[in-house]
């Protein structure tokens, strides 16, 4: 009876264990992380949504200033170039 008693409390230790270790787990999967922060994750996402808008927009800026935009004219007659191969 001794061992039924322990084995039942080993099982029940056990299980609790795991359930308590994914229960933590879940936390911190992407879902979870959204799940804890509620609307705070909406702010976010429209916050990070604007910043990457922002920083697209002065790149184009930047891109036309530098003229990194202009398009390279393409000569027929050029010979063409040659790359070595690092030996």
């Amino acid at each position: 009876m001794r061992r039924l008693f322990y084995v039942a409390l080993g099982a029940s230790a056990g299980v609790l264990a795991v359930r308590r270790a994914s229960a933590a787990l879940n936390r911190w999967t992407p879902e979870g992380v959204a799940g804890q922060l509620g609307g705070a994750g909406e702010r976010i996402a429209l916050w990070w949504a604007e910043v990457q808008a922002l920083a697209a927009a002065r790149e184009d800026e930047l891109r036309h200033a530098l003229g990194l935009d202009a398009e390279v004219e393409d000569d027929d007659d050029a010979a063409p170039t040659r790359v070595r191969s690092a030996r």
